[in-house]
């Protein structure tokens, strides 16, 4: 008995080399399918369940691939010791346990057996696992080491079938069709039946039972939809619910100033030129503007001298890198580095400085992968001065809710606002992205929750909207890929911003965006008149050198010139040149 099965999750493990009894590192189930299919590939048994989640909620990644939200799992699933127990008795049934990557799937249920605390035998079966038995038979070059790439399970159906399949992105339909990638494996001798510890004679019967290329059992495999538009609707009527909305005439005594903007400084990932910055914000009339570069603060001199210049608040930040232990500088692929950024604005000169340090140790002891990182051990070394935002998507919070849970980013809330008490700030993004929308209104529910401002942002990466495409062409250069390979995630795509909405936005265009939240526009004031302003700039102070009478230039002492010291410089280098080698004429 063959016992084939595929699972849908909340996510994926930090770790996944990890013990299944580590139940905080392993996602919890939501959907699972199996089928058991007799010796010569016949369907006895087929079951499909959506738990229902218990102590968790469903993250708005994962409802975007599977399709299941937490209230569907609520209406429709059924107690997670009932679908254990089922599974169970087809454990029982079955000689191999089958699955595409099966490993995944055998460590999400192992974690779910033992976190309800039953006893099975599903981690000491035999299992076949159809990416790994089929590697070198679809032969994809460009694996490591000069071996082949695992075939995704759409890669291996075309190369038996010469069709793709529904990619429906739940685990009934992953079952089917692995189901069948499965068993005509095992009819082309991919699978031998010396490899199942079988005799000959089986290897000839099911030649004989099944003589053609099998078919899908047309089970029922339709994706289940994802949050429909009246869901949709209710959700943004929660965001707007707040503040009434009002007339965008109402809201020109409000002053709106960038508070997250990146420059060319945050190398091979923005465009924007400095002068640029401080041009757009004085052409918009914004009394001020924020800089902050991805992990460094190369720009601030230059930043705030030209911001002065031109009579604009310079408001110096940093969008550092957050990671768990920013020393720890080795990691595997079964448990890489998982980091996050986070938001930095300086309220003087003192916070500056420290943002400074922070900056300096993240390249010092924290930098991997090019990334130089923090934790949060050595912010709390550095915090004072700094207002601190919940950021952009690839922030820890907005991450949370997104992959992990909003229980998890709650947590994460109350951590940088007991600690940074008035000086943390949520910071509303509007991109027109649906994630965006998401992570809007569970951090509107956590404002309101915990008194916690917000304000409205655009995070800016290059001046002008028409600049998005030289900006995706800098994201190629940087990344090594060819603008014409199309922006998504896994073999074959490319990173890439999903929109061009990513440019220095005027006042109007950021009211109109948050007409329904007047609010979040005032508060960017207050932000801003936090803000002292401070000059980088200071005199060169440097010591009086002697140098011999032979150099020194009488104008030196009128005009405070430095001819003599030049002179003499000039004198010792080509000496040290000549000792080191020798008459250079």
């Amino acid at each position: 008995m063959y016992l084939i099965y595929d699972t849908e999750t909340t996510g994926l493990p930090k770790n996944f080399s990890a013990p299944v009894s580590d139940s905080d590192n392993w996602p919890r189930l939501v959907q699972i399918a199996w089928q058991l299919h007799n010796d010569m590939g016949e369907l006895i048994e087929v079951k499909n369940f959506i738990v229902r989640p218990e102590g968790f909620t469903i993250p708005y990644n994962a409802e975007k691939i599977h399709g299941i939200s937490t209230k569907r799992a609520l209406e429709q699933g059924v107690d997670l010791s009932l679908v254990l127990k089922e599974f169970n008795k087809s454990i029982s049934k079955s000689n191999f346990i089958v699955g595409h990557n099966i490993s995944f799937d055998i460590n999400i249920m192992g974690a779910e057996f033992c976190r309800a605390q039953i006893e099975t035998s599903l981690m000491n079966e035999k299992t076949i696992d159809t990416k790994e038995v089929s590697t070198d038979f679809c032969a994809i070059p460009g694996g490591r080491r000069g071996k082949f790439k695992w075939p995704t399970l759409t890669e291996l159906h075309v190369k038996l079938f010469d069709e793709g399949f529904n990619e429906a992105h739940n685990a009934s339909a992953d079952v089917e069709a692995t189901s069948r990638c499965f068993l005509e494996l095992i009819r082309l001798n991919v699978i031998s039946y010396q490899f199942l510890g079988l005799d000959d004679e089986y290897n000839k019967r099911y030649s004989e039972f099944n003589p053609k290329p099998f078919d899908l059992l047309g089970q029922n495999i339709q994706p289940y939809s994802t949050i429909d538009k009246q869901e949709i609707d209710q959700k943004s009527d929660k965001v707007t619910s707040l503040e009434d909305d009002i007339d965008l005439a109402e809201m020109q005594d409000l002053t709106f100033s960038h508070l997250h903007c990146h420059s060319s400084y945050s190398v091979l990932q923005a465009s924007c030129d400095i002068a640029d910055i401080i041009a757009k914000a004085k052409f918009f009339e914004m009394p001020a503007v924020a800089l902050t570069d991805t992990g460094n603060m190369y720009a601030a001199y230059k930043f705030v001298r030209e911001a002065i210049k031109n009579d604009i608040k310079p408001i110096l930040g940093c969008e550092l890198y957050l990671t768990a232990d920013h020393k720890i500088r080795k990691f595997t692929k079964e448990n890489p580095d998982r980091r996050s950024t986070v938001v930095f604005l300086a309220k003087h000169r003192l916070g500056y400085h420290n943002l400074a340090k922070l900056s300096s140790h993240a390249f010092i002891d924290g930098l991997y992968a090019g990334c130089p990182r923090i934790d949060k051990e050595l912010l709390l070394q550095y915090k004072e001065g700094l207002i601190v935002t919940t950021g952009g998507l690839t922030a820890e919070i907005p991450d949370l809710i997104l992959n992990v849970g909003e229980s998890q980013a709650e947590e994460s809330f109350k951590w940088w606002h007991q600690t940074f008490g008035d000086d943390f700030y949520v910071e509303l993004i509007r991109h027109g992205l649906d994630e965006e929308e998401h992570v809007n209104e569970v951090l509107l529910s956590f404002a309101r929750k915990y008194g916690v401002k917000y304000f409205a942002s655009n995070n800016v990466y290059y001046i002008d909207k028409e600049d998005a495409i030289s900006h995706d062409v800098l994201l190629c250069v940087k990344d090594g890929e060819l603008k014409e390979t199309p922006i998504g995630r896994g073999r074959g795509f490319r990173f890439g911003f999903p929109n061009d909405e990513f440019y220095f936005k005027s006042q109007d265009e950021m009211k109109v965006l948050f007409r329904d939240l007047p609010k979040s526009i005032a508060t960017t004031q207050e932000i801003v008149d936090k803000i002292e302003i401070f000059d980088l700039k200071r005199d060169v102070l440097l010591p009086a050198f002697d140098i011999p009478d032979e150099f020194v230039d009488p104008q030196d002492e009128k005009d405070g010139g430095k001819r003599g010291e030049n002179n003499y410089l000039r004198y010792l280098t080509y000496e040290g040149a000549k000792n080191a080698m020798g008459n250079l004429r």
